[in-house]
């Protein structure tokens, strides 16, 4: 057996590896910055939608008051 084209042999698939372990480098570093980028966009929707239903239950019960206030003046006319 020729130890050139086994030595030849040996190189090329651990080329091929190496390259394939740099693009699983390269997946893993690209997921983590989507995935960090994904969960701070998430944290500020969370944020937003807890400010929205803050505003939507205060216009509730600002609107509650003035249907209350408009039965009072009815009835008192």
């Amino acid at each position: 057996m020729d130890t050139t084209n086994t030595s030849t042999s040996a190189d090329n698939d651990l080329l091929k590896l190496e390259q394939r372990v740099d693009e699983l480098i390269s997946t893993c570093t690209q997921l983590g910055e989507e995935n960090r980028s994904l969960k701070a966009q998430q944290e500020k929707l969370v944020a937003e939608r807890a400010a929205l239903i803050e505003k939507t239950e205060l216009a509730r019960s600002r609107v509650e008051a003035m249907i209350t206030r408009l039965k009072a003046l009815e009835s008192g006319s």
